[in-house]
């Protein structure tokens, strides 16, 4: 870990760590980015600090459902977490780069290793509504990423390679943990589209064409912008319904949210396995 966090090239992160590390005492190690309906398990940090983004200079502020748009920041499974309870995503209005700044922001805060998280629709008809998936790998069909204009080298580099996004170690970590807590854990590549409209019978028989697993409005670009930065990344998704092109209907954003909601005891345990693991 850097003896001094770097904090520049992106505007208003200074800023922000300063408004953060006056209500911390150490420095975290993991963050964790908990999509929608998965952020109660900010609920079981121990000695937290829980801070409104809007009360962080420079911080995009949620307005999607499920979102509760908080940082929280304390201890879980012997870590020493910042947790993002919910995100902002390209929908809302925000760019690609604005989506990736708390990631900058929490490994300005220390963090060296990111668990991102989401609800995404299945694509594979192997998979079932309820089950959890972790990311092999990831498609960017968004039309936007977060390192476009200038690069600032003190971040990263301006080509940074994306072989391996997501960690070989932490991934095999996170199929032992699976394993011991018996939670269902399947693996597949995560497609991520701009939205907000849900894709068509067509899209998704192109995406499965792709190779996409599973579908989702999000995580792609924290994902591409911890990698510049050198943090080490673990994926897992909820597959909070099937996404497939011949099916009758199409889940609603609300139907979403509760699969999502009622598979988040699964989500905690296999997370607060792996934890020690990152």
């Amino acid at each position: 870990m850097d003896a001094e966090p770097y904090t520049g090239g992106v505007d208003g992160l200074p800023d922000a760590v300063s408004a953060i590390r006056s209500r911390l005492t150490g420095s975290p190690d993991v963050a964790l980015v908990l999509g929608s309906g998965l952020g109660p398990l900010a609920d079981d940090i121990a000695d937290a600090a829980v801070v409104p983004y809007a009360d962080i200079p420079g911080m995009p502020v949620s307005t999607a459902p499920g979102h509760a748009g908080r940082l929280v920041l304390g201890m879980l499974a012997g870590r020493r977490v910042v947790a993002m309870q919910g995100r902002v995503h390209l929908y809302e209005g925000f760019s690609a780069a604005r989506c990736a700044f708390p990631v900058r922001l929490m490994h300005a805060l220390g963090a060296r290793s990111l668990l991102v998280s989401n609800a995404c629709g299945g694509l594979d008809p192997t998979f079932r509504a309820g089950e959890l998936m972790l990311h092999a790998d990831l498609i960017n069909a968004t039309g936007q990423n977060p390192l476009t204009g200038p690069n600032d080298e003190g971040a990263g580099p301006r080509f940074p390679v994306m072989f391996d996004c997501y960690d070989p170690a932490y991934r095999a970590s996170a199929i032992a943990a699976a394993r011991a807590q018996d939670v269902v854990l399947r693996e597949g590549v995560y497609l991520a589209i701009a939205g907000p409209s849900y894709a068509t019978r067509a899209e998704l028989r192109a995406f499965r064409l792709l190779g996409a697993d599973a579908i989702g409005m999000s995580t792609v670009h924290e994902v591409i912008a911890a990698r510049h930065l050198g943090m080490r990344v673990v994926g897992l998704s909820t597959v909070t319904d099937m996404a497939l092109p011949d099916g009758e209907e199409h889940a609603t954003g609300e139907q979403v949210l509760r699969v999502a909601q009622e598979s988040g005891a699964r989500f905690r345990r296999l997370v607060t396995a792996l934890l020690p693991e990152l």
